[in-house]
């Protein structure tokens, strides 16, 4: 998009290209979301931004009416498959607040100072003012939703310190973390009453324009591994749960389906959102936990530029109109879903009861881990199982967010019995590509680069097996 088309959207307070980019007002100085309702400034006035990051490093602070640091992170990033695209990936899944830009060069393969000038120079912005943008977003999330106390949000959101909390805040939002608490709307006040340390997190999962919910809670449910998951509750209003293993602890989360969910809501934000409640047993994973769910649940998707390209093919059009929003569900363990793609449900049930670690405070019928690669690579080294467990506790095979995919594929045809197919539902699930489809006849170039959920559509149609 260029500029002009950009301001276009903006004084449409088209809601589609929310996340895509942002917009700043010179004579205001704060930035926005495209489909902020407030009057639409002059042209002249406006700067436009691909990160709120880097809207903030000009100096700009969050407008406190749309909340631009709220919207779903944008589609691109599952998209690229370069250094930027993998770079974004592992800064939304907490690795420079856990590793430093050091350790998200090394994931990435690059010298530091290299990962700097490509960040800075495509999005106006390095991996040390995108991660703070991202911390700066969780705390107020915290601050006006929880009952956290600040000190505890402060470290849960990333911060090295209280004082770099405070400064941070201040410098985003203008506000003091009390004075961002206070200013909560009162749906969040009243939770906030209502919520404490031990009963979880809730938060609104965003995501733009339509989502197929029954679709996913479909599959999560015939997938749901005894221990690990379980999907509850009568179909419509269902809840999935599952433990998660994490940088710094573990946790149990929950998300629930959304009645309605598949049609877009009208006004100036179409999308919507999925209620989510984390219990985790270190805060400080907290932004992890949430990237990963929605990496599971394929949030920051684009069902607008999907189903246009999609919806363009004779063959695909009837079941795109039919199932507007349809997503491509990822996969909350990369590794855990690469042993399950391999030995299916029911042997992954078996491992877990071997092999999971118990939680020390198990939760109804959630009660383990999925045990690791390098203790299944201990307990059963034969087979493709034991060469594909120690591929991955090596590090010769990596599933990251910041893995390049091309490499991962690779790996995974070189193990001895791992075929083609299970290699595509690997790259699809644990890898988050948009455009893989299953060994077979060729799909028309018409389906690039979204043909993971063309084939999506397909098996929701009945056209083609699930696997």
């Amino acid at each position: 998009m260029d500029e002009d088309t950009r301001y276009e959207a903006v004084r449409s307070r088209d809601g589609r290209f929310d996340g895509e980019f942002f917009f700043a007002v010179e004579t205001t100085g704060i930035y926005c979301r495209p489909s902020c309702p407030a009057v639409t400034p002059k042209r002249h006035n406006v700067r436009f931004f691909a990160t709120a990051a880097a809207a903030q490093g000009s100096g700009f602070r969050a407008c406190r009416r749309c909340r631009p640091d709220a919207v779903p992170g944008s589609a691109e990033w599952n998209v690229r498959a370069d250094v930027v695209g993998r770079a974004m990936r592992l800064i939304g899944d907490g690795v420079v607040d856990r590793e430093g830009v050091a350790g998200l060069a090394a994931r990435l393969g690059y010298s530091a100072r290299q990962v700097q000038r490509q960040l800075t120079t495509e999005l106006g912005a390095g991996p040390v003012a995108l991660a703070r943008a991202q911390r700066a977003h969780t705390a107020r999330v915290l601050l006006q939703t929880t009952g956290l106390p600040v000190t505890q949000i402060a470290f849960a959101s990333g911060f090295a310190s209280v004082r770099q909390f405070n400064e941070t805040m201040r410098d985003v939002y203008a506000s003091t973390p009390s004075e961002l608490r206070a200013a909560a709307p009162p749906g969040g006040r009243a939770s906030r009453r209502t919520t404490t340390p031990t009963a979880g997190i809730p938060l609104r999962l965003a995501h733009r324009g339509p989502y197929r919910s029954a679709a996913v809670f479909d599959l999560l449910a015939a997938e749901a591994v005894a221990g690990v998951e379980e999907v509850v509750g009568p179909r419509g209003r269902r809840t999935y749960r599952r433990t998660l293993r994490l940088p710094h602890g573990t946790g149990i989360v929950a998300v629930d389906e959304r009645p309605g969910a598949a049609r877009s809501t009208s006004g100036a934000h179409p999308g919507g959102w999925l209620d989510a409640r984390l219990h985790l047993t270190d805060p400080r994973d907290l932004t992890t936990a949430v990237q990963r769910l929605r990496r599971l649940f394929d949030l920051d998707a684009d069902p607008y530029a999907i189903d246009e390209r999609l919806g363009t093919d004779a063959r695909l059009a009837p079941l795109v109109a039919a199932r507007p929003g349809l997503r491509s569900p990822g996969a909350a363990d990369p590794e855990e879903l690469a042993v399950r793609a391999l030995v299916g449900r029911a042997e992954a049930k078996r491992l877990v009861q071997l092999y999971g670690k118990t939680l020390d405070a198990p939760c109804g019928s959630l009660t383990h881990l999925f045990p690791e690669p390098a203790v299944l690579t201990g307990a059963e080294p034969e087979g493709t199982l034991g060469a594909l467990t120690a591929a991955l506790a090596d590090g010769v095979l990596r599933l990251d967010p910041g893995a390049d995919r091309d490499d991962a594929e690779a790996a995974l045809l070189a193990l001895p019995g791992l075929d083609a197919r299970t290699a595509a539902t690997i790259r699809t699930r644990a890898l988050g590509d948009p455009d893989v489809t299953p060994p077979g006849p060729d799909t028309p170039d018409s389906w690039r680069p979204w043909r993971s959920y063309a084939v999506q559509h397909l098996r929701a149609a009945g056209e083609l097996e699930y696997r």
